[in-house]
């Protein structure tokens, strides 16, 4: 293990790496495509896969693929104008973007799909794989949804509703760790393989036939790019949320989960509702509109610090640690909301902008090293290599 003194630092503490130590994974997938299609697929993907490859391989590999797609789709579409039909001044996406796009996208499912399997294949199954598999995931839960947005631009479906649709995204990912944190068990969601399946599927018909071909009314103006708004919403109230809530119960009824007081019980929702709620606060009031003026980088700005927050209830969850209240990344967060609020230079676009990209240089700089850091120090507490396989026979 190399001695880079700037990734050494501890984030977790002795008690956590104790608690990672007893960890023993709990998981229950009922979807009915999850059990008759994704999981037997994998089961003859992983078969190819040789098992000199460690299964963190294959999930940072898969997580990659979702970055590249995000880079193209900025690099091509920055403010999401390419596909608004009342944008003709901006060129269309090429169509091979999206059929890239879609390649990209099923590669990246079904590498994180197949990651535990190949962790079971090769003997190798341990927390850091879960924690790094899920901490990524939760980072994903911003690139994919933003890419999506591509697909229909902003005339129907404007920045400002899509960054509550980000956050319906980020509210369903949480709320099933946050389920965890308090049954002990990851029950998956229904909707997450299906919603990845209809995602590769708008991306490759988008490809064949370009994305005029949302340029329809269903009825009574109601559009393409409404129905996927309202299937965002209708996903979280019908198959997540009431699920989740249900499953809490269930195991204070039961007590078979962990049996928190209801103020920890409910803990890890502080730091995630005053990320929302300063963010939204930010949008509502920017004196310069800043979600329309520069939607992708505010996308990825909060989307990153989620992240942060996310991976940090992950780590408590899996060691049986008490959860975070509150995220360091929402004092700058809430420093620059003040400065374009309070500060006369606040008027100007440019001081506005220059203040999301500062941030967003911060938050994914830190949480960058956040994550660097705890998968070095359980390495050097499991005595193994993130992305080797120390011991291997044939």
């Amino acid at each position: 293990m190399s001695n880079f003194k700037l990734l050494d630092h501890e984030y977790l503490s002795s008690q956590e790496l104790a608690g990672f130590e007893t960890y023993k994974y709990s998981s229950i997938d009922s979807s009915p495509i999850g059990k008759y299609i994704t999981h037997p697929f994998w089961n003859f993907v992983v078969k190819f896969c040789p098992t000199w490859i460690a299964p963190n391989v294959l999930t940072f590999t898969g997580f990659l693929f979702t970055v590249v797609n995000f880079v193209l789709f900025a690099y091509y579409d920055p403010n999401f104008f390419a596909s608004s039909i009342d944008k003709p001044q901006d060129p269309p996406l090429p169509r091979w973007l999206f059929l890239l796009a879609a390649v990209n996208l099923f590669l990246a499912h079904t590498l994180d799909g197949i990651d535990g399997k190949q962790a079971r294949r090769t003997g190798t199954s341990g927390p850091l794989g879960e924690l790094f598999d899920h901490g990524l995931d939760s980072w994903s839960s911003a690139f994919i949804p933003i890419c999506l947005y591509s697909a229909f631009g902003c005339a129907d479906l404007t920045t400002f509703r899509m960054f509550f649709c980000l956050w319906n995204v980020f509210f369903n990912f949480y709320t099933s760790h946050w389920e965890k944190y308090n049954t002990g068990i990851l029950f998956l969601p229904w909707g997450y393989d299906g919603a990845m399946i209809v995602v590769i599927f708008l991306f490759t018909i988008t490809g064949i036939f370009g994305h005029e071909m949302w340029y329809f009314s269903l009825w009574n103006g109601f559009t393409a790019s409404h129905l996927f708004e309202f299937l965002f919403y209708f996903s979280a109230l019908i198959t997540n949320v009431p699920v989740v809530l249900l499953n809490i119960y269930l195991s204070y009824r039961n007590r078979t989960g962990r049996m928190r007081p209801f103020v920890e019980a409910v803990r890890p929702l502080f730091p995630v509702c005053l990320l929302m709620a300063i963010s939204t606060a930010w949008v509502v009031w920017s004196p310069n509109d800043i979600v329309s003026a520069d939607a992708r980088i505010m996308f990825l700005c909060i989307g990153t610090i989620f992240s942060n927050i996310c991976c940090r209830l992950i780590v408590a969850q899996m060691s049986d640690q008490r959860c975070d209240a509150f995220n360091l990344l929402l004092i700058p967060l809430s420093a620059v909301v003040a400065c374009v609020w309070i500060l006369p230079t606040g008027r100007s676009l440019m001081f506005e902008q220059g203040l999301l990209y500062l941030l967003t240089t911060i938050a994914i700089c830190a949480h960058t090293h956040y994550g660097t850091c705890v998968v070095r120090q359980m390495c050097r507490h499991f005595r193994i290599d993130c992305f080797r396989i120390r011991q291997h026979t044939d």
